[in-house]
């Protein structure tokens, strides 16, 4: 049900017939009570169910929901909502809610899925924001430009990884057909889950607002590839510089590819590669 619902806001026709039925209000409401109806259909099975987590999910998704319902379109309004859903990210609250009936099971990724599809559906739908490319699929142009950004990224990513001592060419041992299929699933899971969030939100909303407020296309790509470095600290270890460096030099790259296309979904191309190949060939 959690990755119905995640792949709802990337059908403009959905969004649309949302959008003709429901006023914000509304539809912030049906999005704050799709927040739970998958949590309590994994937690009261498995006894994981607990009042004050289901309180909490309920705030949680209530305020990104009503985020646009009840506030104005703004500076400072905007630069908090996306502040906001970093922040929640980051601090692996959702971890805390979705409690695992097994060991070794993770089941967090429901609520990061929950998080960032309520944040989309905000902003596309409540606040109309537009000139993203939100989707799932690329289209063919936006295939090449962001292999296209991805090549010119690779040399400069491996030496830059290379001086600071961040990563080791490192392939897997595995059979090549084992490497081809994770490969794959690896490449599936980074376009639709990583990439298309976290462009969404740093390229699609930060670099277009950056940019059109500051009036300059660079200083908003400069800016925003600073900040996506910059939440990538708390990688692994606190404070992982070596590797906000890298992902910092990897959204030069990403916005680039974004700005070429005006759409998310090239430099989602760009980082689900990238992601990719550090996954199979370095440590």
């Amino acid at each position: 049900m959690e990755v119905s619902l995640y792949l709802a806001p990337g059908f403009e026709g959905l969004r649309s017939a949302l959008e003709a039925r429901f006023s914000g209000r509304m539809l912030a409401l049906w999005m704050t009570a799709s927040a739970l109806v998958p949590y309590a259909l994994y937690a009261l099975p498995t006894g994981q169910f607990r009042w004050d987590a289901l309180v909490q999910l309920a705030l949680l998704a209530a305020v990104l929901s009503f985020w646009y319902a009840c506030l104005p379109a703004r500076l400072v309004v905007d630069l908090v909502f996306v502040f906001l859903v970093a922040g929640v990210i980051l601090s692996k609250v959702f971890s805390r809610i979705y409690l695992s009936p097994a060991p070794q099971l993770r089941l967090e990724f429901l609520g990061q899925l929950m998080w960032l599809r309520t944040g989309a559906l905000a902003m596309l739908s409540i606040r109309h924001m537009q000139g993203t490319g939100f989707g799932f699929l690329p289209a063919k142009r936006d295939w090449m430009i962001g292999l296209r950004y991805f090549l010119c990224f690779v040399p400069i990513g491996i030496a830059l990884g290379w001086a600071l001592g961040w990563a080791t060419f490192h392939p897997r041992p595995d059979p090549w057909w084992i490497t081809l299929l994770v490969g794959l699933a690896t490449f599936a899971g980074m376009l639709w889950v990583v990439a298309l969030s976290e462009e969404f939100f740093f390229r699609g909303l930060l670099q277009q607002w950056l940019s059109d407020w500051l009036n300059s296309d660079r200083t908003g790509l400069l800016i925003a590839s600073l900040v996506f470095g910059l939440v990538h600290l708390p990688f692994r270890s606190f404070p992982n510089w070596r590797f906000a460096i890298v992902a910092a030099v990897a959204g030069l790259f990403y916005g680039l590819a974004y700005q070429k296309a005006r759409s998310i979904r090239a430099a989602m191309v760009a980082h689900a590669l990238v992601n990719t190949t550090w996954r199979l060939l370095f440590s």
